[in-house]
C-alpha cells in the first residue's frame, strides 16, 4: 500500500490509475478471503494515519474523481435499469459482454471499469465489514483539505444527481401504462409530479444554506413523504396486478421506478447528513452503503442472469398465482371429488388412444420430416384442447398446477405444528389426486387401444409392436430420459397456461372479442358474451394444452431432423402403445418384454410427475421469495401421516376431518 502511494506521489499517476492499483493490492486472491481484504485495508489506514503526505495524495485523487469526472451518471444510473426497455437492455448486455464499452475518462461512470477490473469485485467488497471502510474514510481526514467558497464540486454532483433522479421519477409517473393501472394518478394530484416540485425547491434552499449557513430552511422530510407515497402507488399497482394482470413492460417500469426512488432516498440522506455536519463524519455509514451499491451495479451491468431474474420475478409471481388458482381444482378432498377426478381422467384415457392411433397413421404415411412433425404436433395440440373442452383430465397436467398451490400454502405457513399438519394434509390430497388421475388415464387407455387395434385388424406390424414395447423399457432404452423431457414440457405448459390467463385479463381480450362486429353478427350478442366469458376463464388452459401438444410433437421432430437424442415418453401414450402392441402380438409377448414394458410405464409416470412438479414448485417458491426452513420437519410429518393413516395417500376418508377437528377430538395427540 505504501509503495503504491509513494509511486503515485513521485510518478504523478492519474487518480484512476492510483485507485485502481490500490484496489488490485487490496483484492483477495480468492473471493471467499474477505479477511485478506480487511487486513490490507487496515494496513492502508495505518499508512494514511502515519504519513500525512501520502494521505493527501489519496485524498486529492478521490476528490478529483468525484469532482471533475462528471459523477452524476454513476449516482443516477449504476445499478438502475435503463429506460430502453427489457428486451433492448437484454440485447445491450449480451452485445457488451463480447464487445466492451469504450472508456470515456471524462465520466466517473466509465472510470469504474478501470478501477474495478474484476467482475467479482463486489463479492469481497460486500463481505468486508462496513467498519473497515469507515476507518478508511476517517483515515483520509477530509477535514484537512482546504475549504472552498460555495458548494464543493463533489457535493454539487450529489445535488445534480438527486435532481436528475427526481425528473426521471416524475417522467415514469406519466407513463400511460402506469396511469392505465392506477387511474387515480389522473384524477388526483400525482405524488410523482409533486415530489419533483418539492425536490427542486429543497435543492435550491440546500445550495443557499450551504453558501450562507445562517439561512434556515425545511429539511427533506416532506420530499421523503412524497417518495413514500410514490412507493405506495407502486405497491398498489403490483398488488392489483394479481387481478388485472401484468406485462413485461409494466414490470420493467415499476422495478425501474422503485430503484430510482430508493437511490434518491439514499442520496437525500447523504445531503441531510452533510448539511448538519460538513465534515461528513455522520454520513460515513451512508457513504459506505452507496459505495457498495454502486460497485455492485457496475460489476453486474452486463450480467444477463441478474437482469433476467430481477425482471422475471414479479411476472413469474403473476403467472404462478394464476396456475395456483387453477391448481386448486386439481386437488380433491372428498370422495365425491375423488371419483369425479377418476371419471374425468378416464375420459382423457378414452381420447388419447385415438390421438396415438392418428400419430401412427401420420408416421406410416412417410411425410417429409418437417411436415410430419407439424402434423403430429397439431394432432397432439388440438387433441389436448378437445380433452379440456370436454372437461376431461390428463394426469400429467396436474403437477405444474398443484405445485403452485402447494408453494402458496408454504408461503402462508409459519412453520408451526398446525400449519405443517395442514400442509401435510394438502400434500396427501395432492398425491392421491394425481394417483387416481393416472389410474383413470391408464385403466381406460389400454383397453381402448386394444379395441382400436382389434377393430382395425392389427394396424401395426409385429416389428413395430416389438419396437413400441422396447421404447418403454427403462433399462435398455432412453425411456426415462425421454420421460424427463416430457416432464420439462409439462412444466413449461404450466407457465404458458399461467401467462395466457394473465394475458386474458391484462389485455382485456374478452372485452375486445365482444367488440368484433362480424362475430356479433354471426353469433348474436348473447352467444358472443358467452364465448368471451369462456375464453376469459379458459384461455390459459386451452393455450397450455395446445402448446404442450406442440412441444411433445415438435421435440420428436427436432430429434428426427437433427439426429439428436430428443423424444418424449408420456405415460398415457405409452399405455396406449402397450395396448396396440399386445393385440398385434396376439397377447403372447415375451415375458421379459412385457414385464419391462409394464415397469417402464410406471417409471415413466413417476418421472413425468416428479420432474414437472419439482420444476414448478421451485419456480413458484422463487417467485414468492419463499425460503422454507422446515423441510426436515415436514418430511417427518409426512412419514408419520403415512405410517398412521396410509390410506389418506390413496383414498379420501369417508368424512373429511380437518386437523383442527382431530385436535379437538384427541387433545392428547
Amino acid at each position: 500500500m505504501k509503495t503504491i502511494l509513494q509511486r503515485g506521489m513521485q510518478e504523478g499517476l492519474t487518480p484512476a490509475t492510483l485507485v485502481a492499483e490500490l484496489i488490485t493490492g487490496i483484492r483477495p486472491p480468492r473471493r471467499a478471503h474477505a479477511d485478506y481484504a480487511s487486513n490490507m485495508l487496515n494496513a492502508l489506514c495505518h499508512t494514511l494515519n502515519a504519513q500525512p503526505e501520502l494521505r493527501a495524495v489519496l485524498r486529492n485523487a478521490l476528490n478529483d474523481l468525484l469532482s471533475t469526472h462528471k459523477p452524476v451518471s454513476v449516482y443516477a444510473e449504476s445499478g438502475i435499469l435503463p429506460n430502453t426497455g427489457f428486451f433492448s437492455e437484454m440485447y445491450r448486455r449480451l452485445s457488451h459482454r463480447w464487445l466492451p464499452d469504450a472508456i470515456d475518462p471524462n465520466y466517473l461512470h466509465d472510470l469504474f471499469a478501470v478501477v474495478f477490473t474484476d467482475q467479482n469485485d463486489d463479492l469481497w467488497i460486500m463481505q468486508v465489514p462496513d467498519a473497515c471502510w469507515m476507518d478508511l474514510l476517517a483515515a483520509l481526514r477530509f477535514d484537512e483539505q482546504e475549504t472552498v467558497a460555495g458548494l464543493p464540486l463533489a457535493v454539487r454532483g450529489l445535488v445534480d444527481a438527486v435532481l436528475v433522479l427526481s425528473y426521471r421519477i416524475s417522467s415514469i409517473g406519466l407513463e400511460p401504462e402506469l396511469i392505465r393501472n392506477e387511474p387515480s394518478l389522473e384524477e388526483f394530484e400525482s405524488p410523482f409530479l409533486t415530489q419533483n416540485d418539492e425536490t427542486g425547491e429543497y435543492l435550491q434552499q440546500f445550495v443557499k444554506a450551504w453558501e450562507k449557513p445562517r439561512v434556515k430552511f425545511h429539511d427533506a422530510k416532506h420530499v421523503l413523504v412524497l417518495l413514500d407515497q410514490c412507493k405506495q402507488v407502486i405497491h398498489k399497482i403490483r398488488r392489483t396486478a394479481a387481478n388485472s394482470g401484468t406485462s413485461i413492460s409494466l414490470t420493467f417500469l415499476l422495478q425501474r421506478e422503485a430503484q430510482q426512488i430508493a437511490r434518491m432516498e439514499a442520496l437525500l440522506g447523504i445531503l441531510e447528513d452533510l448539511r448538519q455536519d460538513r465534515s461528513g463524519v455522520s454520513a460515513y455509514p451512508r457513504f459506505v452503503s452507496i459505495f457498495k451499491t454502486l460497485v455492485s451495479g457496475e460489476c453486474h451491468k452486463n450480467d444477463m442472469r441478474k437482469h433476467w431474474r430481477e425482471n422475471m420475478e414479479l411476472l413469474a409471481l403473476r403467472v404462478t398465482e394464476n396456475a395456483s388458482r387453477t391448481g386448486e381444482h386439481y386437488i380433491t378432498s372428498t370422495r365425491s371429488e375423488y371419483f369425479a377426478m377418476m371419471r374425468s381422467a378416464m375420459g382423457a384415457g378414452f381420447i388419447i388412444p385415438i390421438l396415438a392411433m392418428i400419430k401412427i397413421f401420420i408416421v406410416q404415411s412417410h411425410m417429409p420430416p418437417l411436415i410430419e412433425g407439424i402434423a403430429i404436433a397439431l394432432n397432439y395440440g388440438f387433441g389436448f384442447m378437445l380433452i379440456h373442452i370436454l372437461h376431461f383430465t390428463i394426469a400429467t397436467k396436474q403437477p405444474a398446477m398443484t405445485a403452485s398451490a402447494i408453494a402458496a400454502s408454504i408461503g402462508e405457513s409459519g412453520g408451526g405444528a398446525r400449519d405443517l399438519e395442514n400442509l401435510t394434509t394438502l400434500i396427501a390430497q395432492t398425491m392421491r389426486s394425481q394417483l387416481v388421475a393416472i389410474i383413470g388415464n391408464v385403466i381406460l387407455a389400454i383397453p381402448v387401444a386394444m379395441l382400436i387395434a382389434l377393430a382395425l385388424n392389427q394396424f401395426i406390424s409385429v416389428d413395430k409392436a416389438h419396437h413400441l414395447l422396447a421404447d418403454t423399457d427403462p433399462v435398455h432404452s432412453l425411456a426415462l430420459f425421454y420421460a424427463a423431457l416430457a416432464g420439462v414440457c409439462l412444466f413449461l405448459s404450466g407457465l404458458v397456461a399461467g401467462h395466457h390467463d394473465n394475458l386474458a385479463v391484462y389485455s382485456k381480450i374478452p372485452q375486445r372479442i365482444q367488440q368484433l362486429k362480424w362475430l356479433k353478427w354471426i353469433l348474436g350478442e348473447y352467444r358472443l358474451s358467452r364465448v368471451a366469458k369462456y375464453i376469459e376463464n379458459n384461455l390459459g388452459a386451452l393455450a397450455g394444452n395446445f402448446y404442450f401438444g406442440c412441444m411433445l410433437g415438435g421435440l420428436t421432430a427436432i430429434g428426427t431432423m437433427t439426429g439428436l437424442p430428443l423424444d418424449i415418453r408420456h405415460v398415457t401414450f405409452s399405455s396406449a402403445f402397450l395396448g396396440f402392441s399386445l393385440v398385434t402380438l396376439d397377447f403372447h409377448p415375451a415375458t421379459a418384454e412385457i414385464v419391462w414394458a409394464g415397469i417402464g410405464v410406471a417409471l415413466i409416470a413417476l418421472t413425468n410427475l416428479s420432474l414437472s412438479f419439482a420444476l414448478a414448485l421451485s419456480v413458484a417458491m422463487k417467485a414468492r421469495k419463499i425460503t422454507f426452513a422446515h423441510w426436515h420437519v415436514l418430511f417427518q410429518s409426512l412419514g408419520r401421516r403415512l405410517r398412521d393413516h396410509p390410506m389418506e395417500f390413496f383414498l379420501p376418508p369417508k368424512k373429511q376431518t380437518s386437523p383442527e377437528t382431530k385436535q379437538e377430538e384427541n387433545p392428547q395427540a
